[in-house]
């Protein structure tokens, strides 16, 4: 299955240049692995598409509830890190 999704600039540049290998999503559409993440390039100053497109296969995918682990106090208090180890 292919599923489109916005992306930022920055966002867009790292994802490109391998530099970020990782996408955190709020969970409000399916998504398995095997699909493929049709990233479409988004400018939130102009609110426009900048035309740049990008496929990336999802490699894996895990969902979560971040209330069964935290108080929403300490999530608004501290936020998430999302982590990408190495191999």
């Amino acid at each position: 299955m292919e599923i489109e999704k916005k992306i930022w600039p920055k966002f867009f540049s790292a994802v490109k240049s391998g530099e970020k290998r990782f996408q955190l999503r709020i969970a409000d559409f399916d998504v398995k692995k095997g699909d493929t993440l049709i990233l479409r390039e988004w400018d939130p100053k102009k609110k426009k598409y900048t035309g740049r497109v990008l496929k990336k296969k999802c490699r894996n995918v895990i969902k979560f509830n971040p209330l069964d682990f935290n108080t929403i106090e300490e999530i608004e208090r501290f936020g998430f890190y999302l982590i990408e180890l190495n191999e």
